[in-house]
């Protein structure tokens, strides 16, 4: 795979995308594989990491924070003042993949990855994604697949710094000539299920605006996988708590997202109601543990996916357990 331009403005970088089948490259971790793996025709690169507009972190007067599309993953965790400032987000993206694929990959490259189904992967199918007209996951093989089913796509959405960034209300830059600012939930369409995102080709992720940091913030990231390194997580959760006086008193808004389990990363609203008024340093409420069991209620389990259901309380409430314990160190 060779990139016909590498132009070094976004202006430049728009006008080879727009209407020319182009495809943009970010760290290209995923772009590659779909292009060998077929899921992507060949076509001309427009190599975006010549954009310099598109790298490392602005900070606001009021504190909020604007990240670069281009950003790694490792920069995530690794920049003591993203880490401090956002402990869900750096914490999420360090246990991403491997170091290697860390430093590569890209903040709007992992937002906009293509989906893990091996028949999307695989030439010898046909799905929704490379156009065919109905989703051989569904009737086939999809032990890893969505326990939540929101629609015709059975693949859970991939992204972990989604889920991440979800919890954190963060919102996204969008350029196509001109710019337009959106949800990060709004990236994602479950009931469209040719592509895991919204954007349309053409168009380039610029960068993410995280809100003002909550003083004394507790939060915890966790993953449930197969194996112990470098796997796609079948279940994942990221929680943020926000005690009150400043971290020492009770929880007085929370936060949970979860992902792994649908085509979309999901909020869990009644399990962030019930965290109101739970104290750090002790068990989880009553009200917390319906809560938590009332997440059996969210589920539509396919035949395979049906141990998602367990997976996905006990995930949930460990991430729970740790974002009330004391900080990790």
């Amino acid at each position: 795979m060779t990139a016909t331009a590498r132009p070094e403005e976004l202006d430049g970088a728009l006008s080879r995308l727009d209407g020319t089948g182009a495809l943009a490259r970010a760290g290209g971790t995923d772009l590659t594989a779909c292009l060998a793996a077929g899921v992507l025709a060949p076509a001309p690169v427009v190599d975006l990491s010549g954009l310099d507009e598109l790298r490392g972190v602005e900070w606001r007067p009021d504190g909020s924070a604007r990240v670069g599309a281009l950003t790694s993953v490792g920069e995530l965790h690794t920049d003591p003042g993203l880490a401090g400032a956002y402990p869900a987000l750096a914490r999420t993206a360090r246990e991403l993949a491997t170091p290697q694929v860390r430093t590569t990959a890209t903040l709007g490259g992992n937002l906009l990855q293509r989906n893990r189904c091996w028949y999307l992967r695989n030439p010898a199918f046909d799905c929704f994604q490379t156009g065919g007209d109905s989703c051989p996951a569904r009737g086939g093989d999809h032990l890893y697949g969505v326990v939540v089913d929101q629609g015709p796509c059975v693949a859970p959405h991939p992204s972990s710094l989604a889920v991440a960034l979800l919890a954190h209300d963060a919102t996204v830059l969008v350029a196509d000539g001109r710019r337009t600012e959106m949800a990060v939930a709004d990236l994602y369409d479950a009931a469209d299920p040719t592509r895991d995102h919204v954007l349309e080709p053409g168009r380039v992720l610029v960068s993410v605006a995280l809100p003002a940091p909550v003083p004394g913030e507790r939060a915890a990231y966790r993953r449930a996988t197969g194996r112990s390194r470098a796997e796609w997580p079948l279940v994942e959760a990221v929680a943020r708590l926000a005690p009150a006086d400043g971290g020492s008193g009770p929880v007085s808004s929370a936060a949970v997202a979860v992902g792994g389990v649908a085509r979309t990363p999901l909020r869990l609203p009644e399990v962030e109601a019930a965290l109101v008024g739970a104290r750090p340093g002790s068990p989880l409420g009553t009200g917390v543990e319906e809560a938590l069991e009332g997440l059996a209620g969210l589920c539509s389990p396919l035949p395979a996916t049906g141990y998602k259901v367990d997976l996905l309380r006990a995930t949930v409430r460990d991430v729970l357990e740790r974002a009330l314990d004391a900080p990790e160190a």
